[in-house]
């Protein structure tokens, strides 16, 4: 065995040996994910980019959700993609630990944006006289910043603290890299305190940042059990963030439970889709979900699709117009079809 991390250079990712047989299905089913993933985003992107209407604090902090959903997908399919077509899955060293501090620190963003989604609706509702002055465009520009950079930050620390570790074996059992296996690989287990410490550190932050959702939600509760009013907004805009943060949590508590529990009684194939749940559900269910429940939204994306609409009707018009034109016996240009 290998007992320096210098002397690793590859790493070999074994998540895909019991799907050998079923390799072009899976790269098939992979690629529309992926493409149906950048469509939906890209599409509420867009939207909310071109529409001033919707520069308002909650769509901002929306558009910033399905960024970051490109960031984190961005570090997984195309590496499992080409995996899919090659006989060998080995990723470099160091490309394994930039796949890891992309899709965590992705992770930990969602979070910390939902954190930030949850606030505002607080604000909105139970403080509605000081909404401007606290979701100010400067507080939301800080706001953002935190969102991205902090998690950021505190995934690159664990990954330079993995970085430092002598490793003696460079087998992976998953489809990609993560930072809790690499530091399992390490010679010396008395070497990993302090990896362990940062973690569990980590651990920590998110989860407080997961009862700050929790208290924001209950204080929107209390508020709008007593107002009509309060209750519809209530509806309109914190329940797509409510199913938001219940199928992200759900998947990364899955994704957890497979790290820290192993999970052995579950088949290799079911043991990978519980890891990459949080890659594939909430980069597709959250556009789709915001998409269809904000009315201003779906509003304008109706306009937007009935414009396109009328622009290819009037193109295709057009083409036959100067067909018709152009063919010497006129209409009967059509009859010998």
């Amino acid at each position: 065995m290998m007992c320096n991390a210098s002397l690793i250079t590859m790493f070999f990712l074994s998540g895909l040996n019991e799907a050998k047989n079923h390799q072009f299905t899976l790269f098939s089913l992979t690629l529309l994910c992926y493409c149906v993933i950048w469509l939906v985003n890209i599409c509420l992107i867009v939207t909310i980019i071109l529409d001033k209407s919707l520069h308002e604090p909650m769509y901002i902090l929306l558009c910033t959700l399905c960024m970051n959903g490109l960031y984190g997908t961005v570090g997984f399919y195309p590496k499992f993609l080409w995996d899919l077509l090659s006989p060998v899955h080995v990723i470099s060293y160091s490309g394994c630990l930039l796949q890891a501090l992309v899709m965590y620190s992705f992770a930990c963003s969602d979070l910390s944006i939902l954190a930030v989604m949850a606030y505002d609706r607080y604000v909105a509702i139970c403080r509605p006289l000081e909404y401007h002055a606290v979701m100010s465009k400067q507080s939301l520009i800080k706001f953002v910043c935190f969102s991205w950079l902090t998690p950021f930050c505190i995934i690159a620390l664990n990954i330079f603290l993995t970085s430092r570790l002598k490793l003696c074996s460079p087998c992976i059992a998953r489809l990609f890299c993560v930072n809790w296996i690499i530091v399992q690989l390490a010679c010396y287990p008395a070497e990993t305190i302090v990896n362990n410490i940062v973690a569990s550190m980590t651990i920590i932050i998110y989860v407080f940042h997961g009862l700050f959702i929790v208290w924001s939600y209950i204080s929107l509760i209390k508020m709008c059990i007593h107002s009509i009013e309060n209750r519809s907004k209530f509806m309109q805009t914190c329940v797509p963030h409510l199913l938001s943060l219940f199928i992200f949590l759900v998947a990364i508590l899955f994704d957890i439970m497979s790290m820290r529990f192993g999970l052995k009684y579950l088949s290799q194939n079911l043991q990978n889709f519980v890891a990459i749940e949080f890659l594939i559900i909430p980069p597709i269910m959250n556009p789709l979900i915001y998409g269809f429940k904000l009315p201003k939204i779906r509003t304008r994306i109706v306009v937007i699709l009935v414009k396109q609409q009328s622009i290819f009707a009037f193109w295709i018009v057009s083409c036959v117009c100067v067909c018709v034109h152009r063919h010497p016996s006129g209409w009967i240009f059509f009859t010998h079809y």
